[in-house]
């Protein structure tokens, strides 16, 4: 993928410079407005010299930017210069990629350049998020208070990823128990028995016809099947950053009940969350709207936020733009609606990602439990139902034999 330098303006009087990773000129003017960024240069690196600056886009881990952002806020607290803090850093971290972009933001800040400028460099480690938040920090003064409340809201997402994550993997590793002792039995204890089932000389049950038939084409295609499969996970996998396949599978997501409901609780927490914090730090609500969308992964929802923000450019409140979506719950509307009309939309920000994070929780915890006892009647359904074909036949001898 190309690689363009960018020169774009945070503000009046700052300029800002990065590379940025896009398909094309436009993709990549388009990366840097949503960075908040008006752009004044933009140019394609030479092949070679973007090969020769590949950290430049390897992304960071969460674990590693929430450790490094909660080490630097420390050390600043404690009083130490953000150079010596960067230095530290460096020293012990064992992350090769770490070290490398701390040093890089070291030499930038050694050559007058902010800290803020130096983390816009490494836009595929550091967010547009993180990047205003930090430049929000140095305008008050208080980078520290802005790290360690980063940090905070970098834990908070972490975590609930995780308690997802884990809350899946019993069932995941359930089905794939499942579905690996259906493909033992039909590849290797159905076909044993069928020379037993070929003496018999009587018709067969349908089920056991099919059970056989399903046997003897894995047996057979399995070459095949192995081949399909990658070509399904290939194409996914170059297919799924594609703006109309994303749009099209978050549209399905809120078209189911069950996952709308998840999906909805996940974004709105995690959208209350983000722009809470950049109205805290100073950040005017419009470029706050816009550096939030970013962070969301629903399109659909991405989509109903950005023009929220295009409303609130014609002058419009958050609240009422809003409510002129069909995505969103009345209890999400009047809660931003009040917090506008009493000045304090930042306080109820957090009240609502503090309910739909504790929502999303419960949540999950539902949803697991429903699902494990779901799983297990569907995995037990398979293997009764390959067992019954097995045993079927077994019984007619037993019935002629009496």
């Amino acid at each position: 993928m190309p690689v363009y330098y960018y020169r774009a303006k945070s503000d009046p009087q700052n300029i800002v410079e990065g590379e940025i990773e896009a398909s094309s000129k436009e993709a990549a003017l388009k990366k840097i407005e949503d960075m908040g960024y008006f752009p004044v240069k933009l140019e394609e690196r030479l092949a070679k010299e973007a090969k020769s600056k590949k950290f430049l886009f390897k992304r960071m881990s969460p674990r590693s930017l929430t450790i490094f952002t909660r080490q630097l806020a420390i050390l600043i607290k404690a009083g130490v210069p953000i150079l010596r803090a960067l230095e530290i850093i460096s020293h012990q971290t064992q992350d090769s990629f770490l070290k490398f972009i701390v040093g890089k933001i070291h030499s930038d800040i050694k050559e007058g350049q902010s800290f803020s400028m130096a983390l816009s460099k490494f836009p595929t480690a550091f967010s547009s998020f993180y990047i205003s938040m930090v430049k929000a920090g140095e305008d008050s003064g208080r980078v520290e208070d802005t790290l360690f409340r980063i940090a905070g809201y970098l834990k908070t997402q972490r975590e609930i990823i995780s308690k997802v994550k884990i809350a899946l993997i019993y069932p995941v590793i359930m089905f794939l128990v499942g579905i690996g002792t259906v493909i033992f039995m039909l590849s290797f204890v159905v076909p044993k028995l069928m020379s037993i089932f070929a003496d018999l000389g009587s018709k067969l049950p349908i089920s056991t016809q099919i059970l056989i038939s399903l046997s003897n084409f894995i047996k057979v295609r399995w070459p095949i099947i192995v081949i399909v499969l990658c070509i399904i996970v290939f194409l996914y996998m170059r297919i799924r950053k594609n703006k109309e396949v994303k749009s099209f599978l978050s549209s399905l997501e809120l078209y189911i009940p069950t996952v709308k409901d998840f999906i909805l609780k996940k974004e709105i927490s995690r959208f209350s969350r983000t722009l809470e914090l950049l109205i805290k730090s100073g950040i005017p609500i419009l470029k706050g709207l816009k550096l939030t969308i970013p962070v969301l992964d629903n399109e659909i929802i991405k989509a109903e936020f950005l023009r929220s923000s295009r409303d609130l450019e014609d002058g419009a409140s958050l609240g009422a733009s809003l409510g002129r979506s069909k995505v969103f719950p009345p209890f999400v509307i009047s809660l931003v609606s009040i917090g506008e009309e009493s000045g304090r939309l930042d306080n109820t920000l957090r009240e609502l990602a503090d309910i739909y994070e504790e929502e999303l929780r419960e949540s999950t915890k539902v949803f697991t439990t429903l699902l494990e006892p779901l799983m297990i009647l569907i995995m037990g359904s398979l293997v009764g139902f390959i067992v019954m074909a097995m045993l079927l036949p077994i019984f007619q001898i037993n019935m002629m034999v009496k």
